[in-house]
């Protein structure tokens, strides 16, 4: 199969082409005209003629030769600019990059300076400090452009300086010259050539900028000059200016597209990354855990713990947690914000960074047995076996890229691009959005879509566990109501189990099979969501409860726990809930309880349950 040509080789061509011509004019400006640029040939304002193919100036002078030269003077300008901008800058780059401390603040902050100051403003200034000349030209538009190719050059010096090589060679005692000519400036030349085409690009702008200015070289043709003798000469009031401004303004657009088109190519020949979309990591056969319990639950978690290494020494946020998320149903977790919820979900998904960390307990999802190493087994199965609604769903989109191309960009996980995209049209529809808004942008939609879409992302490639953390958290009434009814409408469609992670207990019992309510880490009431909310067996659930109001049942006064939830370094001895228990009593002080079997699969840890038949490890 023909490999195609990558869009930075075939632009990179044309500007190739386009320079040679300009550059080739320019050395061959003397054989291409034949009268001087800077004489009288013919009558002022001649209109083109076969002995002056672009007509004559008020002056009488030939145009044409004008634009030979003029090639020659604003061409060699940009080009040593460029030269002194690029190697200014690497230098800079590379003091800055090797040495670091004072000496890097210092040059960096001085970059950050220059690149704050108005640009026009500091041109004009420093052409009227220097003077009107070639070289005060030259240096003018190198002390302005030479920021911006340090700032770039800089971040790859920082990233050669880590390279195994370079440090191999600073432990054996190589010099810093050594290292930075031997061993980092090979591998940042690529971007620096790429760096000097750009600031080709910029100053042959900036000279003809200051020219037309009438801050050039007051006794050399260039571009510029020719414009700026134009506007001098009220060549627009007659018909001179189609062929006394048009072919200088021709040349310039062809010179800055001809750089810019040349630029992107070095780009991609500096980073080849560039001449290829990103790929994915292939799927390796059999990366993803053995099913051990085909017919067990969606989800079953045993004895996890997660703790946070802090200075003062490790805080558990989640502390021996049990539970099972039987297939197609609902599981509801809630309990109080520090309550250890939203750091198990990340766990279960293994998507804990330190100082967090999983170290104890055993994980199986969807009967494949993830073990402690959650992070590294669980990743095969993330947006295919578990998926994850969060938080916030403006933090979970995109800004810069539409609605449809996100869910697309879901879906492609287990699809080409062209089903990839037919299956995000499928869900948003699927979701409640319209049409006509499939190609909006985060910003542009309202909360309760924007979740809408994030819902969508989840269920692209239809998981089989879908953990929703705080789903409708910021909505109002109406839209949490709808929220939820879509969550259980795609459940009965997907035949997926739903974690539903809220710490409004209300919501989530009403949408929700089961109930886990978790405290200080721990899960201290679970069963059936209709008996929980009925007679909660724990003191905490019971609390809870009342500090939301009835829809159905008489009026009550609401009401607010007490106190604040155990600090994770020193949970209380006993009972973590007794210092703000309204039921406690003596024991609760010492003995820690576990979760006791209350009847009708409901259970609770609280010690007014303990002569109940049976207890399980909590």
């Amino acid at each position: 199969m023909k490999r195609r040509r990558s869009p930075g080789r075939v632009l990179g061509l044309t500007g190739g082409v386009l320079l040679a011509v300009l550059l080739l004019a320019a050395v061959l400006a003397p054989v291409l005209s034949w009268h001087p640029p800077d004489a009288p040939s013919g009558p002022p304002f001649q209109p083109p003629t076969a002995d002056h193919p672009l007509g004559t100036n008020d002056a009488g002078e030939d145009l044409w030769a004008q634009l030979l030269d003029g090639a020659r003077v604003s061409l060699l300008i940009a080009v040593i600019a460029a030269l002194v901008a690029t190697a200014l800058g690497s230098t800079v780059a590379l003091v800055a990059g090797h040495y670091r401390g004072r000496v890097e603040a210092v040059l960096m902050r001085t970059v950050d300076l220059m690149l704050g100051l108005p640009f026009l403003v500091l041109v004009i200034v420093l052409a009227t400090f220097f003077g009107r000349g070639l070289v005060a030209t030259i240096l003018v538009i190198s002390v302005v452009i030479w920021a911006r190719p340090a700032r770039v050059l800089r971040s790859q010096v920082l990233k050669a300086q880590e390279a195994g090589h370079v440090l191999a060679a600073r432990s054996m005692g190589a010099s810093p010259a050594r290292v930075i000519g031997r061993h980092v400036l090979p591998r940042i030349a690529p971007l620096a050539a790429a760096q000097f085409v750009r600031a080709a690009n910029i100053a042959v702008l900036l000279e003809a900028s200051l020219a037309f200015l009438g801050l050039g070289d007051p006794v050399r043709v260039s571009w510029g000059t020719i414009l700026h003798f134009a506007n001098a000469r009220n060549a627009f009031l007659t018909d001179a200016w189609a062929w006394w401004v048009l072919p200088p303004g021709l040349a310039l657009t062809t010179a800055v597209v001809g750089f810019a088109f040349l630029g992107y190519a070095v780009e991609e020949w500096a980073d080849p990354r560039l001449t290829r979309p990103a790929r994915r990591p292939p799927r390796r056969p059999g990366a993803a855990p053995e099913i051990t319990d085909p017919d067990g639950p969606a989800l079953r978690v045993r004895d996890l713990v997660v703790q946070y290494e802090t200075a003062s020494g490790p805080a558990r946020a989640v502390d021996g947690v049990d539970f099972d998320v039987p297939p197609g149903r609902v599981v509801g977790l809630v309990g109080e914000s520090g309550s250890g919820k939203s750091t198990l979900a990340m766990a279960l998904l293994g998507l804990t960074r330190p100082p967090a960390r999983v170290t104890d307990g055993q994980v199986w999802l969807g009967g494949r047995d993830l073990g402690r190493a959650l992070r590294s087994r669980i990743a095969p199965l993330r947006g295919r076996g578990v998926a994850l609604i969060p938080q916030i769903a403006m933090n979970a989109l995109n800004p810069a890229y539409s609605a449809h191309r996100q869910v697309a960009e879901a879906a492609a996980l287990t699809r080409p691009g062209a089903a990839a995209a037919a299956r995000a049209s499928e869900l948003l529809e699927l979701v409640g959005i319209p049409v006509r808004r499939h190609h909006a942008f985060p910003h542009e939609l309202s909360g309760g879509m924007r979740q809408r879409i994030v819902i969508a992302m989840a269920v692209a490639n239809e998981p089989s566990l879908l953990i929703a953390d705080e789903p409708v958290t910021g909505l109002d009434v109406i839209t949490q109501a709808r929220i939820v009814d879509l969550l259980l409408d795609l459940r009965t469609r997907m035949g997926m189990s739903i974690l539903l992670i809220s710490h409004d207990l209300p919501l989530a019992a009403t949408a929700s099979d089961d109930l886990l309510v978790m405290y200080a880490g721990r899960i201290v009431e679970d069963g059936p969501s209709a008996r929980v909310t009925a007679e909660p067996g724990h003191p905490y659930t019971r609390e809870l409860l009342r500090g939301f109001p009835s829809l159905r049942g008489p009026r009550e006064p609401l009401v607010a726990i007490n106190g604040d939830p155990p600090d994770p370094l020193a949970p209380p001895a006993g009972c973590r809930f007794h210092p703000r228990c309204p039921s406690r009593f003596g024991a609760c002080d010492d003995v820690d309880p576990r979760l006791v079997e209350l009847g009708g699969e409901q259970s609770a840890a609280c010690l007014l349950h303990q002569d109940s038949p049976s207890a399980v490890a909590g």
